[in-house]
């Protein structure tokens, strides 16, 4: 069978199909409006709506709705909004930045009354919350197993989208002794009150 080269009208009709496909996919994008005003949004809901979103690393955190229309991001974009979104839904939620040898930090969101986090590098499989316990060496001990890496530290960090501020709240070192873990001893504190 001889394969002819594409005739003018083909090409034409192949142009508007690829058109439509990208019109229609940008039309089906989310806005942060809408995930705001969904009433039935849990942090497993919010997982499944980024499950084709591509990865694209990144030097800032991209606006929320640029995020959201272009459907690539990375680590930091995903964490951020689940926790922007997520704790305006009444979930409680912190954003952790875990640090691994050899590699770029890596970004969750986690959600207090899951015991777990959102992970984006697994927004696309049926269970897309990671069940870890609640401290920064758990959460990073998780991350760790689950990359197959070797952890440094982890942060505990908040941002605000309005001035693009990232703020580190808290720090755990690998190496230093469990028990003087900052948001343990912040936990002891709060609990002998």
């Amino acid at each position: 069978m001889t394969a002819y080269p594409p005739t003018g009208k083909f090409r034409r009709l192949l142009a508007a199909g690829v058109l439509l496909l990208l019109v229609t996919d940008q039309a089906g994008a989310l806005t942060l409006a809408e995930l705001l005003a969904d009433q039935k949004l849990t942090p497993k809901r919010f997982a499944a709506l980024f499950e084709s979103f591509q990865f694209e690393f990144g030097t800032e955190v991209q606006e929320a709705d640029q995020f959201l229309k272009t459907k690539r991001g990375d680590c930091d974009d995903y964490a951020v909004l689940a926790d922007y979104v997520l704790s305006r839904h009444g979930f409680g939620t912190k954003l952790v930045h875990v640090r691994l040898v050899g590699r770029v930090a890596h970004a969750i969101c986690y959600v207090n009354e899951d015991k777990a986090y959102l992970d984006y590098n697994n927004r696309t499989y049926f269970v897309n919350l990671q069940k870890s316990g609640s401290s920064l060496r758990e959460i990073a001990e998780k991350i760790s197993q689950e990359i197959e890496g070797n952890w440094t530290s982890a942060s505990e960090f908040t941002y605000d989208y309005a001035t693009n501020d990232k703020t580190v709240v808290r720090t755990v070192i690998k190496t230093s002794a469990p028990a003087l873990d900052p948001d343990v001893v912040a936990l002891k504190e709060k609990n002998t009150r």
